[in-house]
């Protein structure tokens, strides 16, 4: 801690902090809903959202189940249609199922929360601020390529969900289709910043094209950095870019389930986020009261934002999801596609360590990675190795040697 920090009459720094009277540092309001966050370890902060989110889940449920709520009654009287048409399944859903879908969340949650990947230790050195200004900006540029993707992927998933799609919900098949459509639409407008819900209220072209983005808001951390522009967009390491193929191979590739594309772009890629972007956006703080570097919740918004709407957005999707889940291999099928989500992401983090820090830092192979997260088909490896050729050269790192690699980012079950 900088002397010009603890002398400071005021006690504060930015609008970020403040120091108590013992001389901990407490997150002023509209920072993060745990103001304790830098006095906590990582293994506490995963603690506090595993509980958290439990909570959230179980508060929907409730809601859900009440014979007052708008979706109460919209699912009962899909039901009702469903009972009346000869071989319609919609009634056997976990949604009408006491119980059920509390009972998915809870093996879906565990499963998702305890992966390794969430207590990497990229996220917990940068938790720790044990990085200097260059560490800093060459994290933010190279994680930038990730946080560009996630919205493309919500919109090959939602690509996915039309009229041609077989279900066996009969006169409803194009009703659970729309609802998988505007969740999935409703992720992408908070990503884009282009919701609207009324004429009046449409903005002009100018208007639009200046929508405050999740992008936008990402670049707005390059200012506090002191990112020109011109040196925000960089090639990606391999495995950043193993990760955004996953993601989108997962979310639109015609191998993978409508299942496994929903649960690529909720489940997998949302649950862990606000403990993750909690550890970065914790990092930085505490790295720029310790330098006196001026950064503002203004420059910090992205990660601020994603901690308090993504599990709004993971209780939505999971919602979704369980319309989807009429067959008996939907739970698998949902554990398959995280176990290639995480891994990827794991090997990503291993990589960005490795660049910023030029110090050994293990590959999921190398982790003793637990049976459970083992991936049970090469489905992805072959659609992965064949994605990687269709790369611009110019958009990742020595991209000949990239697009000639044969090692994928998944320990396989088969190969154990």
């Amino acid at each position: 801690m900088s002397s010009a920090n603890s002398s400071d009459s005021t006690r504060r720094f930015s609008d970020l902090l403040q120091l108590d009277g013992d001389g901990s540092p407490t997150l002023l309001p509209g920072v993060h809903p745990l103001p304790d966050l830098l006095s906590l370890d990582a293994a506490q902060v995963l603690e506090a959202f595993r509980v958290s989110q439990l909570e959230d889940f179980t508060r929907v449920i409730d809601e859900l189940e009440a014979d007052g709520n708008s979706l109460h009654r919209l699912f009962a009287e899909m039901r009702a249609i469903a009972d009346r048409e000869p071989a319609n399944r919609f009634g056997e859903l976990d949604l009408f199922r006491p119980g059920a879908l509390q009972a998915m969340f809870l093996e879906l949650h565990e499963h998702v929360m305890s992966h390794p990947v969430w207590s990497h230790p990229c996220f917990v050195r940068i938790f720790e601020a044990r990085f200097d200004a260059p560490q800093l900006r060459g994290f933010a540029t190279n994680y930038f390529n990730q946080v560009k993707n996630t919205r493309q992927c919500v919109a090959l998933a939602q690509g996915r969900f039309s009229g041609f799609i077989p279900l066996p919900y009969g006169c409803l098949n194009e009703r659970v289709s729309e609802l998988a459509q505007i969740i999935l639409a409703q992720l992408l407008a908070d990503e884009y910043g282009v919701g609207t819900h009324s004429i009046e209220r449409y903005p002009d072209l100018s208007s639009l094209l200046n929508s405050t983005t999740h992008i936008v808001m990402y670049r707005q951390l390059f200012e506090g950095l002191g990112v020109p522009f011109e040196k925000q967009d960089v090639p990606m390491l391999h495995g950043v870019a193993d990760n955004v193929l996953t993601q989108r191979l997962l979310a639109g590739h015609p191998s993978f389930s409508l299942v496994e594309s929903m649960a690529s772009v909720g489940l997998g890629m949302e649950w862990g986020v606000p403990e993750f972007f909690s550890l970065l956006l914790g990092g930085m703080i505490r790295w720029a009261w310790r330098e006196d570097v001026a950064l503002t919740q203004r420059h910090l918004i992205v990660f601020i934002a994603h901690v308090q709407y993504d599990v709004l957005h993971a209780i939505s999707v999971m919602l979704a999801t369980s319309l989807f889940g009429h067959e008996q291999e939907t739970m698998q099928q949902i554990k398959q596609a995280t176990n290639m989500l995480m891994s990827s992401r794991y090997n990503m983090m291993s990589d960005l360590y490795r660049q910023l820090f030029t110090e050994p830092c293990a590959d999921i192979d190398a982790v003793g990675l637990d049976a459970r997260y083992h991936v049970t088909d090469r489905r992805i490896e072959e659609a992965l190795l064949s994605a990687r050729q269709e790369v611009a050269g110019s958009r990742v790192v020595n991209a000949s040697d990239y697009k000639a690699g044969k090692g994928v980012p998944f320990v396989f079950a088969d190969a154990v």
